[in-house]
């Protein structure tokens, strides 16, 4: 597997592209229970199979490498990426995963998306694993997925970088009081701890879709009120948590600030930090996060120096 710092795009791969469609690339046809018990009575499906599928469904949508670093950290090392890919095409087959590619103009992306299928579902029910997997998660549109990807790459660089790592919640439940309305942070959360001592990460990831300025000018008015009506213990947080946004590029962080101060939704109680995709592969991530300091009437974007977030 090519390691995060040997990667050279310049171009994140869950960046928005225009026209972008998501194609299915999974099995048609039925396969019957019968048949998955029968593979899984000879050994042709077995308990790196149920890992894989304990994953896809924590975490929604999964890219194979993805898989492969959380198996990694779980402690199942299958070698290689191929022998992964192998036992991710055995699950599509058996119609227990199902898979899809992204397709536009540019041409196809260069990764698939594993997600489940019904019958997956039912082999998570029969293990008394909670499932709310439902066939309509499966026809969700190309944005949402590729929040959730990019949100993914976040919480396994955290899990693997970052030394003082505690524990991760892959879809956190926000409530805006005042609003009375609970909201989902698209990258998820994650809790550090050292020295006894405990902070807890939100991430919000911004894409460049169709009414991306409304959407987070929407989404930071319910992180406001939540803010802003804050007491230890609300929505499981025992401290104020930090917000982190993001964004697909270097330019995209400026734009979602200038969106943020021009519609006035800042949030006085906490500096608003922003990262981007790439950032995430680099080696440490120390100096990833970035912040918009006011320096002679301009806002100027500064690296935000964490050693929390060393090795």
């Amino acid at each position: 597997m090519v390691e995060d710092d040997e990667i050279k795009t310049k171009i994140s791969p869950f960046a928005i592209r225009e026209g972008e469609l998501k194609v299915f690339d999974g099995k048609d046809g039925y396969v019957s229970m019968n048949q998955i018990v029968h593979k899984i009575n000879i050994g042709h499906i077995n308990d790196v199979h149920f890992a894989i599928l304990d994953l896809v469904n924590e975490f929604e949508f999964m890219t194979s490498r993805q898989i492969y670093q959380m198996l990694e950290i779980k402690g199942i090392d299958l070698k290689s990426q191929d022998k992964l890919n192998n036992k991710l095409e055995q699950l599509v087959k058996s119609k227990i995963l199902t898979r899809y590619y992204f397709t536009s103009e540019e041409g196809k992306g260069i990764y698939r998306i594993y997600c489940l299928e019904k019958m997956g579902k039912y082999l998570l029910n029969s293990k008394e694993v909670e499932c709310k997997w439902q066939p309509s998660d499966n026809i969700k549109p190309v944005p949402m997925i590729k929040k959730r990807l990019a949100g993914n790459q976040i919480l396994i660089a955290y899990l693997r970088k970052v030394k003082a790592f505690d524990s991760y919640t892959v879809k956190p439940a926000i409530t805006a009081k005042v609003a009375g309305k609970v909201f989902k942070a698209t990258g998820g959360a994650v809790k550090l701890t050292k020295n006894n001592k405990s902070i807890q990460f939100v991430f919000e990831v911004i894409r460049r879709e169709t009414d991306w300025k409304k959407k987070l000018v929407d989404k930071v008015r319910l992180y406001k009120d939540f803010y802003e009506n804050f007491v230890a213990g609300d929505s499981g947080f025992s401290s104020i948590p930090q917000l982190i946004f993001c964004c697909e590029d270097e330019k995209h962080m400026a734009e979602t600030f200038k969106e943020i101060v021009m519609n006035q939704v800042e949030i006085p109680k906490i500096k608003l930090y922003f990262t981007t995709d790439l950032r995430q592969n680099e080696e440490t991530l120390e100096n990833t996060l970035v912040e918009f300091k006011l320096v002679d009437g301009k806002y100027k974007m500064e690296n935000v120096e964490l050693k929390l977030l060393g090795m």
